[in-house]
């Protein structure tokens, strides 16, 4: 399968998971999340199971193997910590597992080699408030303080029973490679799903921009400094102020539609507004995996086969929860965003316009691959 293609497939299960988890538990609200950071910790699980449990994850993300997952993440960790004055992609990995049961030598090597993992051990059954410290502080090290907790005192008896927990952790913060005057910023109605309005702070520019228009909405890049590689955050804005759950069921009917509306030339517009936003979301990913049918890598029964030797009472292992919190601020400087997962055209005489006054879908992608870092929904960017 070509890589081109096979990232295609892969945002195609992006949408389909951003559709159920607005379906299912965003209630409402503003959401953010990274499919990269869920996708990172199901290989990571794939790479462990039984083949009853790999074939399933792999049929669930429509990938062909663990080597093809791989690929996606060398392609992703290519610049893994890289840091220029304003562009920064880092992700990192880490490992907690019970003192009384050791790691199988091939994951171990996995984990040190490929995922650069960190292995700590600890003792879940007697220290469970040392282990959701440690991950606590991990996750507010490597997500350069944006998340403070991922675990909170209620996941005490999780803990306590847990014999493995798998982290990941994904940091982005990019600069626009063409900033907005803050000068320009000025307050402005943004129309909410229920016909009325919030007053919020609107950047403005007046330059040209990548903006195509479709039938019923319009998709605006906007790109991130330039490295070797070229990042952009992407605004879907449907036409009618109410019309982001029709864009979403469009959006998700078609394979490959988020790669096959990619603005490539820029235009000039004659208003740029959009609105300044910061907030947070969390979920329990594995609510809603098994809601779309990944079952087995939650089922007990020893589907973790190829993660650590069998316990001596020959309990099995299997995955009970895997967490997820994400956070974003966008500015008139650039975007900062972060995630931790842990597994317990129409013509005009004129030029058009692109005012984001009302709800509209987002990513964060990496152009030259297509990787989808992040993606969320903006409903009220007057809550944080």
């Amino acid at each position: 399968m070509e890589f081109e293609k096979s990232i295609e497939k892969q945002n195609d299960v992006v949408v389909r998971l951003t559709k159920h988890v607005i379906a299912t538990v965003a209630n409402g609200s503003n959401l953010v999340f990274s499919p990269t950071s869920i996708n990172i910790l199901l290989n990571l699980i794939a790479a462990g199971s039984s083949c009853v449990t790999k074939e399933q994850i792999l049929s669930f993300v429509m990938s062909p193997s663990t080597v093809h997952l791989n690929a996606v993440l060398a392609r992703i960790a290519d610049n893994n910590g890289m840091e220029i004055s304003d562009l920064r992609l880092f992700t990192a990995n880490g490992v907690w597992i019970d003192r009384s049961i050791p790691l199988k030598p091939f994951f171990k090597d996995l984990l040190q080699n490929s995922y650069k993992a960190t292995c700590n051990h600890v003792d879940f059954a007697t220290k469970p408030s040392e282990v959701i410290e440690e991950v606590n502080t991990w996750a507010e090290v490597n997500t350069n303080g944006l998340i403070k907790e991922i675990l909170s005192s209620d996941s005490m008896d999780t803990i306590r029973s847990s014999t493995l927990l798998l982290t990941n952790a994904v940091y982005f913060k990019g600069a626009w490679s063409s900033k907005f005057d803050a000068k320009l910023t000025k307050n402005n109605n943004f129309h909410l799903l229920d016909g009325t309005y919030v007053e919020v702070p609107f950047m403005t520019n007046y330059l040209e921009q990548y903006l195509g228009g479709y039938d019923g909405f319009q998709v605006l890049r906007l790109p991130y400094v330039d490295d070797h590689r070229q990042f952009s955050m992407y605004i879907y804005l449907p036409d009618d102020k109410d019309g982001l759950p029709a864009l979403l069921k469009k959006i998700g009917s078609k394979p490959g539609f988020i790669d096959n509306h990619i603005p490539l030339n820029p235009i000039s517009v004659d208003a740029l507004e959009i609105p300044k936003f910061n907030f947070s979301f969390e979920f329990s990913a594995s609510d809603v995996l098994k809601d779309m049918g990944l079952t087995s890598p939650f089922s007990p029964g020893g589907s973790l086969t190829e993660m650590v030797d069998s316990p001596s009472n020959g309990d099995s292992l299997y995955i009970s929860n895997i967490l997820h919190k994400a956070c974003i601020e966008v500015d008139e400087e650039g975007t900062d965003a972060s995630a931790v997962s842990v597994t317990c055209t129409c013509l005009s005489m004129k030029n058009p316009d692109f005012v984001a006054d009302h709800p509209f879908l987002f990513t964060v992608r990496e152009d030259n691959s297509g990787v989808i870092l992040f993606i969320g929904q903006v409903l009220d960017p007057s809550k944080h």
